[in-house]
């Protein structure tokens, strides 16, 4: 029997061709999975990320409720037009404390992996504002009301706890000053010490342009003030290359 004439028994017995399906899909997998229980991790360790500060969270947070991922990734492609467009790619480590994370393909808007410390405080504010007012082709809406809306997290501190839950290496101390430190971040008068040695590279001061008051806008500035910000690329040593 020719192997043309087995190929056709295959073919035309359903039974036979669902058992030889499911027979390379189970190699397949346990080819792709299998090596992964024994490596210890998955993610390369890169120097500089930390978790999230409190009011980075909490500015994570109104950026997921206000589905500002659904217009804008946060995972720049290992490809020279991308790298020359927006900076470095984006390393799997820069989101091993996000739940969830925010990669994507969908960009009405640009990628915001590196928009931290690309735009003042201010050029944010007005941004999200009235996003033409800045940007006069932008179909983004404006998000004026995070202005006016205080900054209300009912318990800061049981979510770094929750957090730590999932993973994210929050210490006792971080926790015990969540409270302290999500309005100090923010308060352009305040002892920031403590803070900054928790969480190196935090931005300081007021962000909304009121420091009067916390609110969302604070919020959600201090975590784009943040991003791509923490790794520094002048020091790693990238063995890749583009692809």
């Amino acid at each position: 029997m020719s192997i043309l004439d087995k190929h056709a028994i295959l073919e035309r017995n359903a039974t036979l061709l669902l058992v030889g399906s499911l027979l390379v899909v189970t190699i397949g997998g346990i080819v792709e999975i299998a090596p992964l229980f024994y490596l210890e991790n998955t993610i390369e360790k890169v120097e500089g990320m930390r978790p999230y500060s409190p009011l980075e969270l909490a500015g994570r947070d109104i950026y997921v409720r206000e589905g500002c991922y659904v217009c804008h990734s946060q995972m720049i492609r290992p490809f020279r037009d991308e790298v020359e467009r927006y900076g470095h790619y984006s390393l799997a480590a820069e989101s091993m404390y996000d739940h969830p994370f925010q990669w994507g393909s969908k960009r009405t808007g640009p990628d915001l992996a590196r928009v931290g410390d690309r735009y003042s405080n201010e050029w944010h504010v007005q941004h999200l504002i009235e996003p033409r007012s800045v940007v006069p082709e932008s179909v983004m809406p404006s998000y004026a009301f995070l202005k006016e809306t205080p900054l209300e997290v009912k318990n800061i501190t049981l979510h770094l706890e929750a957090n730590r839950k999932v993973g994210v290496p929050y210490t006792d101390e971080m926790i015990e000053n969540a409270a302290a430190d999500i309005k100090a971040q923010a308060d352009p008068n305040a002892d920031t010490s403590g803070l900054e040695a928790r969480y190196p590279k935090a931005k300081l001061g007021d962000f909304d342009g009121d420091p009067a008051k916390l609110t969302e806008m604070d919020a959600l500035v201090a975590y784009l003030q943040m991003l791509g910000t923490l790794v520094d690329f002048s020091t790693y040593d990238d063995a890749s290359g583009y692809r």
